[in-house]
């Protein structure tokens, strides 16, 4: 894989999301997982993602164990500040002496001495976004990280939290069929100089045409009991029929639905006004994870990205992204809400 540029990091064009492992998508078998990640920095994956919240710390541990021995090999991102209850409710605590902690305890799980990128994994509320990142930025000085970031932030957020110290990289949701960064966060992210890393890249599995709607899936799966309105089975059948025409560009192009949805999510890097760019799909097969690397080597000419933005997008998607509910909670929702007033 080609390589990109994160802050001070060189990294792959793809990084490797590492919560399936742990959460969200039915139960991974850690020999498995180990297997795939030894196989994936074989393969050219240079960028690990992962956070505390992944499977309450499950996570972290498996990477620390799995990969203590070629810690060298890639550059290594965690999260703090989001946890969850034993009912599974949000927490979000973004004080500076809990980051500090949370941080301590990851160094722990993740057997290292530094978390190249740590990421506030949600705004708290109850904090300013300036205290949070001070907190982080004493962890810099200490030299328990070496950059900060955020993930689902606001474009106002950012602005304040980058005036407080510099931000390496933004993460959100962002895919073909969820553009809200689209709206200011991907031009912000270029006016400050920040990398923005895209997760949920295939749509939660949708793009890959190997989804299921909400009746197919465990209970344990993140798309039933977080009830996303696309997967509900009215939605999911009306979204479904945008797969046949993608599934005919794919066909011309030489490649699979995943790797189509990632070239093209690569390609934006190309464009005036974009942020650079470096997804992180995730997955618990490896041959999927094989698969999604080759598509850093797929080119897409103009007229196929100009098709396919109009083909798939948050006009021609039906049903939103999370439950409204949860869409209001979100600081990363507030430029949607600021573009339509």
């Amino acid at each position: 894989m080609h390589s990109r540029t994160l802050g001070p990091f060189q990294v792959s064009a793809l990084g490797l999301g590492c919560m399936n492992f742990s959460m969200g998508y039915g139960p991974a078998d850690d020999t498995d997982s180990a297997r795939i990640l030894h196989a994936a920095l074989d393969a050219g994956y240079r960028f690990l993602d992962t956070a505390a919240m992944y499977g309450n710390g499950h996570n972290e541990a498996l990477i620390g164990n799995t990969l203590k021995q070629r810690r060298q090999e890639y550059v290594l991102a965690s999260k703090c500040g989001f946890s969850k209850d034993e009912s599974g409710k949000p927490i979000l605590n973004g004080r500076p002496e809990a980051l500090k902690k949370q941080c301590e305890d990851s160094l722990k799980r993740l057997q290292t001495d530094v978390i190249d990128l740590y990421y506030l994994h949600r705004l708290d509320p109850q904090v300013p976004i300036e205290e949070s990142v001070g907190g982080l930025a004493d962890l810099v000085h200490a030299g328990k990280i070496r950059a900060l970031g955020l993930s689902e932030i606001s474009t106002a957020s950012l602005k304040r939290a980058h005036q407080e110290h510099p931000v390496t990289a933004v993460q959100s949701e962002y895919s073909l069929w969820s553009r809200t960064p689209e709206i200011s966060l991907l031009a912000a992210c270029t006016e400050l100089d920040v990398a923005f890393v895209p997760f949920s890249p295939l749509g939660r599995g949708f793009l890959t045409g190997k989804a299921q709607d909400v009746t197919q899936l465990t209970k344990d799966d993140v798309r039933c009991t977080n009830a996303r309105p696309r997967f509900e089975p009215e939605a999911f059948a009306a979204n479904s029929k945008l797969l046949i025409p993608l599934a005919e560009i794919a066909k011309e192009q030489g490649c699979s639905l995943a790797q189509l949805a990632l070239a093209w999510l690569l390609s934006q890097t190309n464009s005036q006004g974009q942020a650079k760019l470096i997804p992180i799909p995730g997955t618990k097969h490896l041959d999927f994870m094989l698969e999604n690397a080759a598509a850093a080597d797929i080119q897409l000419d103009n007229k196929t990205l100009q098709i396919l933005n109009e083909l798939v997008n948050e006009t021609t998607v039906q049903g939103q992204r999370y439950t409204a509910a949860l869409m209001a909670s979100m600081d990363s929702e507030q430029d949607r809400l600021a573009s339509t007033n």
